[in-house]
């Protein structure tokens, strides 16, 4: 796995994919500059009128429904199903599913009508989609769902919605219903800065457009974001919250295929 994992960001390195993002207002500067600093190259647009042309020229599309409304969704939809067309990964992003009926809602209708290639979120958010059980605490995990089975809840989570299922958290768990990886980097100033799992997200869009196996980019941008975390906090931590995040920004981009694996912390579980 090492190999492919090292490959994998050397394909980005070299193919510098488009990737088209549908994401929130929060993060979106956020989602840019990571998806520029591991090599690929960005654009955020959601006018409904230009969606479908984009997401039909670009290497992957991510769709973040942090910031929704009901425009935002004809937007994602648009771009989703254009992008299925072209064969072209979408990565999903179900920021706060659980947290309102609209919310809710909206992450089904999107689940409905776009195929989704990976599913990344955290455990309350992937345990309302996979059971539409709703604990989530706004957009972060609930404190009921602290305890659960999160190795058992995305393999099934796989099988169940059709795709790679990846939850991030202290420990980052991806499945494609077979496969298994558990990911230990990262650091847990990670959580104290908004918008590191929307960054995760984009990560996974920019390494799964330059990827033709979705499974092992999806595991090498989350491994990306752990190493980052770690190494951001080395250099900066000490320094508070506001460094730490430029920090993260500037970890990603010094990131090579050698570094990424040096101090890569990770297991495998094929069932």
């Amino acid at each position: 796995m090492h190999n492919k994992l090292e490959q994998a960001l050397t394909n980005v390195k070299t193919i510098h994919p488009l990737v088209h993002h549908l994401t929130n207002y929060v993060t979106v500067n956020d989602c840019a500059n990571i998806t520029l600093a591991i090599g690929g190259s960005p654009v955020m647009a959601d006018a409904i009128e230009e969606v479908t042309d984009m997401a039909s020229v670009a290497n992957s599309v991510v769709i973040n429904m942090g910031t929704l409304n009901e425009r935002t969704v004809a937007s994602m939809i648009l771009a989703g199903k254009a992008a299925n067309g072209k064969g072209t990964p979408v990565i999903f992003d179900p920021v706060g599913v659980g947290a309102s009926v609209f919310r809710n809602e909206m992450a089904l209708k999107i689940l409905k009508e776009v195929k989704c290639s990976v599913i990344r979120g955290n455990a309350s958010e992937i345990r309302f989609l996979v059971e539409r059980h709703a604990a989530t605490k706004g957009v972060d995990v609930a404190s009921a769902d602290t305890n659960i089975d999160v190795e058992t809840l995305v393999k099934e989570g796989a099988k169940k919605l059709g795709c790679i299922v990846a939850c991030t958290g202290a420990v980052d768990y991806i499945s494609d219903g077979k496969q298994l990886v558990k990911i230990y980097n990262g650091h847990a100033m990670l959580s104290s800065i908004t918008g590191t799992g929307c960054m995760c997200t984009s990560l996974i869009g920019t390494y799964c457009g330059a990827n033709t196996d979705i499974f092992i980019a999806t595991c090498a941008a989350l491994l990306s974001m752990g190493m980052a975390g770690e190494n951001a906090y080395t250099s900066s931590g000490h320094l508070g919250l506001g460094h730490y995040h430029m920090a993260i920004i500037d970890e990603i981009s010094k990131l090579d295929a050698t570094s990424l694996l040096e101090r890569a912390r990770y297991e495998t579980n094929n069932s």
